[in-house]
């Protein structure tokens, strides 16, 4: 593994830190368009749904093109591809998406730092800074 420093790779707190703000970013988002009643579970439900949504599209498209999130961004990590391609891609980012969003994948890491959701899709979460 290498040594801790740019370019190396982003370790399990700035991940889940990261991972925490984009879902913080989602729900304040949500927020915008329905009103939460945590008194009424129909109403919570369909947040909930919504955040979820929000925060697929806050971590795919993000994560396609630029290859971070805003979390990502805030805490100077970022996702690449091994095979050195300047982008993530769309497909690559689904599946993390969804992989991330199933929890286990994402924090199952191997001793390079890298999650099943990572090794499955040829990406790493590097530090930039």
């Amino acid at each position: 593994m290498p040594k801790e420093g740019v370019g190396s790779a982003a370790g399990g707190g700035r991940r889940f830190l990261a991972l925490a703000i984009d879902l913080a970013m989602a729900s304040l988002l949500t927020t915008l368009f329905i009103r939460p009643d945590f008194s009424d579970p129909a109403v919570m439900q369909g947040f909930n749904l919504w955040a979820g949504a929000v925060w697929a599209l806050i971590t795919i498209v993000p994560v396609a093109f630029f290859g971070l999130t805003p979390g990502m961004l805030a805490l100077g990590i970022r996702v690449g591809r091994l095979d050195g391609a300047s982008s993530v891609g769309l497909w690559r980012a689904v599946v993390r998406g969804a992989l991330t969003f199933l929890i286990i994948p994402a924090a199952v890491r191997n001793p390079d730092a890298r999650g099943w959701h990572d090794r499955l899709t040829g990406t790493v979460v590097v530090r930039l800074r």
